[in-house]
């Protein structure tokens, strides 16, 4: 983990999706460790876990991106539908893995634009999250990464054979076969303690907590979502001592 990856030796800037939580934030890490300049950006596509947004903006600036911004996506929200919980407010968020949790085609979209802002920047090396471990979450396999990439080259051949445009490479730490955990102890290498406020909760925009979910704007997190559950599976893979804070049950 110390060298660089094959697939990204010689590129010197990524536009990296951010959403504040430590898979995100441990990738960029891992990215500016290798020397990368960091062009980060986020999606506000209605989620209930709205925190993540003010997190990763705070998290940016800790990481000295050249560039970040949030994309308003909101209109999405309508299009799920009752199709997953992660931006249904009135459904229960399970502890353990549920499809509901999976939202339809969402790096899909965060993606494609993520590398229409790439193509604007002449950055050749677009980022995401994923890894070893997102085995359940199709958009997040290896295989879908190459294959959403050739589709994006595809959409732009023509201008790559002119050289007008550059060809997109898309790579996440799931392409080295990265886990959770090995993400979590770079993350926690560049940041230490900071890494705590990194946001995993699917929750956190309840503003009278009677139902133990976390206060919009405070770093605390349900403690008990299939997310936050792998966070604390990921920190005790790791090594690491939990300073999470956390609900009290």
């Amino acid at each position: 983990m110390t060298q660089k990856s094959s697939s990204i030796l010689n590129y010197s800037k990524a536009v990296c999706i951010f959403s504040g939580g430590l898979d995100s934030i441990s990738t960029a890490a891992y990215l500016k460790k290798l020397g990368l300049d960091l062009y980060l950006i986020s999606f506000d596509y209605g989620q209930r876990a709205s925190n993540e947004l003010i997190v990763a903006k705070r998290f940016s600036k800790l990481l000295k991106s050249q560039k970040y911004t949030i994309i308003d996506i909101k209109f999405l929200k309508s299009l799920f539908g009752k199709t997953n919980i992660l931006t249904r407010p009135q459904s229960k968020i399970p502890s353990t893995f549920d499809y509901s949790m999976v939202v339809p085609l969402r790096n899909t979209v965060f993606l494609t634009i993520a590398s229409i802002w790439a193509i604007s920047l002449n950055i050749s090396l677009v980022v995401y999250g994923a890894h070893s471990g997102d085995t359940r979450y199709p958009d997040c396999r290896p295989a879908f990464t190459r294959s959403l990439e050739e589709v994006i080259n595809l959409s732009e051949i023509d201008g790559i054979t002119a050289g007008i445009r550059n060809k997109l490479h898309i790579w996440s730490p799931a392409i080295d076969n990265l886990s959770k955990s090995e993400l979590l102890l770079i993350g926690y290498d560049a940041l230490g303690e900071k890494i705590f406020r990194s946001w995993s909760c699917y929750l956190g925009t309840s503003t009278d907590n009677k139902d133990n979910t976390p206060t919009e704007g405070k770093n605390i997190q349900c403690g008990r979502c299939e997310s936050c559950m792998n966070r604390k599976q990921a920190f005790s893979n790791a090594g690491i001592e939990d300073k999470t804070q956390y609900v009290k049950h």
